[in-house]
């Protein structure tokens, strides 16, 4: 059964807040890095999260990695005391693609019998910091979302989702636009 709480019934606004937010796990999971790019691939990453997951017998933890100057200003928008900055988790739940990857998550991963976690990072360089996530939470598969580059693209722009596949400790699937 899904952690998530739905409150009964459809329709009905999810508890963000109910999700466990361990940083770690007794049991292996998949990791679901989201990201604000991620708004269109959020169906897709959803169910494929709770297909490996479920496949695999695994919990789904889903990420969000800041950068500490796009953390600053969620801080800010959010209207939380800058002298007492919040816990990065609690602030993941309020970034739209990570509440829509939750919601979307939450019947498919209940149909598998399968669990999901929340967490929120700050790193100057995403790429490793998911790599540092996948290696804390014990993950079995990363997944990636992401789209279609050419290899000049790669080079002058650089690639979150190439440093996850190259440096990931365990296997990475690439979760793609259509």
């Amino acid at each position: 059964m899904s952690e998530l709480a739905t409150g009964g019934g459809s329709g009905t606004e999810l508890d963000l807040a109910s999700l466990p937010n361990d940083s770690t796990r007794d049991r292996p999971t998949v990791l679901l890095p989201v990201g604000e790019t991620d708004a269109d691939r959020v169906e897709r990453l959803a169910s494929t999260a709770a297909e490996v997951a479920g496949m695999m017998e695994t919990t789904v933890t889903v990420l969000h990695v800041f950068t500490p100057s796009r953390f600053d200003a969620a801080v800010d928008r959010l209207g939380y005391d800058p002298d007492v900055p919040p816990d990065p988790d609690a602030v993941a739940a309020r970034v739209a693609p990570v509440r829509d990857v939750v919601r979307a998550l939450d019947a498919p991963l209940e149909m598998w019998g399968m669990t999901m976690t929340l967490a929120g990072r700050v790193g100057t360089d995403v790429g490793a910091a998911i790599v540092d996530a996948a290696d804390t939470v014990n993950a079995k598969r990363v997944l990636v979302g992401g789209r279609r580059r050419s290899p000049t693209g790669k080079v002058v722009f650089g690639s979150t989702a190439q440093r996850v596949l190259l440096d990931a400790p365990c296997p990475v699937t690439f979760v793609r636009d259509d």
